[in-house]
């Protein structure tokens, strides 16, 4: 697995990178060939460590967030998080992991979530700035706002952060 370790407002260590890599590999190499990549992002806020752990492998990504005062509890508590993850959602995963992922892990600890839609909702989106969605958003109450970009015409998601800030999900055409 290719783990790559970035931080914000902190230094992090060799040992930190060299610890990562070593608990990734024996934690989730079972669930991923290889060719998969893990991108943890560190930040320091008062006094905690946020910690950001995604593993992209093919197509799926899986993400984990934690905080703690030390970041290496944080990683395995986000590591453990990815790994309830997997757990939960075993039967359409299966096909997508490494084979025999699955073997030995969860013989006797099958968790299936029932996915069930409840609701179908469509609306007329007209095109806006990121900005005026978030300001939608804000006015509806909502924690999340889906609209067409007016300056590119795809289909954007703006969302609230737990940090009380807000981020923009675009698609990728590369």
């Amino acid at each position: 697995m290719n783990v790559t370790v970035n931080a914000k407002k902190m230094q992090i260590s060799r040992s930190f990178t060299d610890y990562a890599q070593e608990r990734l590999d024996a934690k989730l190499d079972k669930f991923f060939g290889n060719e998969a990549e893990a991108k943890i992002m560190l930040t320091e806020r008062r006094g905690m460590i946020d910690l950001e752990l995604t593993v992209r492998y093919e197509q799926m990504l899986f993400r984990a967030e934690q905080t703690a005062k030390d970041k290496s509890d944080a990683l395995d508590a986000a590591i453990d998080k990815i790994i309830r993850q997997i757990r939960r959602n075993k039967t359409r995963l299966e096909k997508k992991l490494k084979d025999n992922a699955f073997k030995q892990e969860f013989q006797d600890t099958v968790e299936e979530a029932d996915i069930t839609v409840l609701r179908t909702k469509k609306f007329r989106m007209r095109p806006m700035s990121p900005e005026e969605a978030i300001l939608q958003m804000d006015m509806l109450g909502h924690n999340f706002f889906m609209f067409q970009n007016a300056a590119t015409g795809d289909i954007n998601v703006v969302y609230k952060r737990e940090d009380e800030g807000y981020a923009v999900l675009e698609p990728d055409r590369s």
